[in-house]
């Protein structure tokens, strides 16, 4: 998927903690790590040019969208089917990252 083997070991063992604020269709995420930190923010239905500095360093054209209680993020760059899904269930936030044919499912539990 195009991430170094040293940052994906690293990665493997980390525990992220993700800050979400939305203001109607404006969202400012925080993915926040002893690793690495990363800022996205988003306006739902207006693509934006994403560098996706302090993750793995690529330029990509970012959508997010809903799709019922989901939100649904289509990255166009250097891979297809490039993306991730958020959508809560209970205390549970869930994320679906994808590339290409790989798929990480990754759960947070609200503190």
């Amino acid at each position: 998927i195009g991430i170094d083997f040293a940052t994906r070991k690293i990665a493997k063992h980390l525990k992220q903690t993700k800050e979400i604020v939305q203001n109607g269709d404006n969202f400012k995420t925080k993915s926040l790590s002893t690793f690495r930190n990363y800022d996205l923010d988003f306006t739902v239905g207006v693509e934006f040019e994403e560098h996706t500095k302090g993750l793995d360093n690529r330029v990509v054209k970012t959508l997010v969208t809903w799709d019922g209680d989901k939100l649904v993020c289509v990255q166009k760059g250097e891979k297809n089917n490039r993306g991730w899904k958020h959508w809560i269930e209970g205390d549970l936030l869930h994320l679906e990252l994808t590339c290409e044919d790989q798929v990480c499912h990754q759960t947070f539990r609200k503190k």
